[in-house]
């Protein structure tokens, strides 16, 4: 056996061990949960944000949907940027907040902020939010 071979065999016998080989099933964002509805959303439906802080972010999903993301700590001049991006891990499908990190531009390069709460906001929650919170 070459060391190649013995290297893919072993990567392989790692991701088995994780569960990283096998996905589980995946849920699409409509389908409730066994403990009642789900507010999930897909990654690439974002279209806008607002902050008007460095802990929280509202994003806009589709046309009518607001979530609010708050973030673990600060999430520097997030409340001044003019794009961010929202990496997902695992899927493009974000439930709860350790299912995501927002990306944030900086003068060194991108800054990771782990969101740690995720959830959708009512129509009346986002006619309340302050003009510059609302996405």
């Amino acid at each position: 056996m070459s060391f190649k071979s013995a290297l893919v065999i072993a990567a392989g016998a790692g991701l088995l061990a994780t569960g990283a080989a096998a996905p589980g099933y995946a849920r699409s964002p409509e389908e409730p949960s066994a403990k009642g509805a789900r507010q999930c959303f897909w990654a690439r439906s974002v279209n806008n944000f607002a902050s008007d802080d460095e802990r929280v972010v509202n994003i806009r999903v589709g046309v009518k949907d607001v979530y609010r993301l708050e973030m673990m700590g600060r999430c520097p001049d997030v409340d001044w940027a003019n794009s961010i991006a929202i990496r997902s891990r695992g899927s493009n499908y974000i439930c709860a907040g350790m299912d995501a990190d927002l990306i944030t531009p900086s003068s060194i390069g991108p800054h990771r902020c782990p969101v740690s709460k995720i959830r959708k906001l009512t129509v009346e929650e986002t006619k309340a939010l302050p003009k510059r919170a609302r996405p």
